[in-house]
């Protein structure tokens, strides 16, 4: 390729990636380690009319946003995470729903030697169908086992490997005989750019209804700080009104020449409960049809407990 068709292509990229900074208001930037060229193919294809991915050398990317950043300075958040083996997924849609269409793209994969390993490996208790001599490979990785039937059997489950840690050569061999592919591999979310603002893409994970939630603890939380420290707010308001006027209950119910509505009926219902028992076979009419096959003593005596709950 000569120099000509070189500098040509940089400067093509160039203004594809600043026409889509521009364009787009969200960006994911994804890792994209172990993602095979088909895997690839395969999320352009998901994302078509809702996203576009685009990769590059992190030299290329890192002098396209300095270029930039004259007209646009929020750009420079993007320039410090332009590390490692990552791509930008440009998109104006849902960003939940984009994101998992980016995440839901794995594949099965075995366990190289030298690969860092993503998650726990788990080597399940079981006969392996392999003749006894190779029960010494098994005995070098500390595995129990024994012999069934003339094959190895593993005595118990094994923790292989933590994630975090490279498969040495030993350990990707026993996984390959034994046909267990640990891993999947796909792209990974590592930020989220929105109109300039860079976050963890964790915050996606919130709902609304994650939200209604901890509001109603914040306003909670505000209204017992308040009637604690008594000092009124909007959200202590309600409780204090309720409370006085059960203060006012309390009081106006030992003063018989005091009265007002809400306390008149309480003392008519003290004075002759019996005016109010019509309420309680309304109340307890299902609970009635439940017990009909009851003894009569117990009905009686459930009657008596109710009458006594709802006038005491």
């Amino acid at each position: 390729m000569s120099k000509g068709d070189s500098r040509s292509k940089k400067a093509a990229y160039f203004t594809k990636l600043t026409s889509y900074l521009e364009e787009y208001p969200t960006i994911f930037v994804v890792n994209v380690d172990n993602v095979s060229s088909n895997q690839m193919h395969q999320i352009r294809q998901s994302l078509r009319g809702e996203g576009v991915v685009l990769m590059g050398k992190n030299t290329m990317v890192r002098r396209a946003l300095r270029l930039n950043l004259g007209e646009h300075p929020e750009w420079e958040k993007l320039l410090n995470i332009v590390k490692g083996n990552i791509g930008f997924v440009f998109t104006k849609g849902n960003l939940a729903e984009i994101r998992e269409k980016i995440l839901s793209n794995r594949v099965q994969a075995p366990a190289r030697a030298g690969a860092v390993a993503p998650v726990d490996v788990i080597v399940p208790a079981g006969n392996t169908g392999m003749e006894p001599g190779k029960t010494s490979f098994f005995q070098a990785l500390g595995i129990p086992t024994k012999i069934a039937r003339g094959t190895i059997e593993i005595v118990s489950d094994v923790h292989l490997i933590t994630p975090g840690n490279k498969v040495d050569p030993s350990q990707a061999s026993l996984l390959n005989m034994l046909n267990i592919s640990p891993f999947t591999y796909g792209m990974t979310v590592q930020h989220v750019y929105d109109r300039g603002n860079l976050f963890d893409p964790a915050i996606l994970d919130i709902t609304d209804e994650y939200m209604v939630e901890k509001l109603q603890q914040g306003i909670a939380n505000i209204a017992a700080i308040s009637l604690a420290i008594n000092r009124p707010t909007v959200a202590s308001v309600p409780h204090s009104l309720k409370n006085r006027v059960a203060d006012l209950v309390a009081v106006a119910l030992n003063l018989e020449e005091y009265t007002f509505p809400l306390v008149a009926r309480f003392k008519e219902m003290l004075a002759d409960p019996s005016r109010f028992a019509a309420a309680a076979p309304a109340a307890a009419s299902g609970a009635a049809a439940k017990a009909e096959e009851k003894p009569a003593e117990e009905e009686e005596e459930s009657d008596d407990d109710m009458g006594f709950g709802l006038f005491d």
